[in-house]
């Protein structure tokens, strides 16, 4: 897993974007529309989790449609948990089988 990913999750107003994506695929106007922020603010912060991978954006005319990309968020995660000497959980699920 790269940096990059961290370094885009080190924000609050990322996270927060991401937040929102999971709910479902926005519109940049919409996500901004969220925030104080100026527009090129969101627009760096909108880069740098597209940089990251952690989100895609498809152009619809004028306007540009974000979604997350959960994959990687999920392998984001994974890592986390194993910095903290716990696995994706599959054991706990073994487990709890048995």
């Amino acid at each position: 897993m790269e940096n990059n990913v961290f370094k885009a999750l080190a924000h609050p107003a990322r996270r927060q974007i991401l937040a929102m994506l999971r709910k479902g695929p926005r519109l940049a106007g919409d996500l901004a529309a969220e925030f104080e922020a100026s527009w090129p603010t969101m627009s760096r912060h909108l880069a740098v989790l597209k940089e990251a991978d952690l989100i895609t954006a498809e152009r619809q005319g004028n306007q540009i449609l974000y979604r997350v990309n959960t994959s990687v968020l999920e392998d984001a995660a994974s890592a986390l948990l194993g910095l903290l000497g716990r696995d994706n959980g599959d054991d706990d699920i073994k487990e709890a089988a048995e």
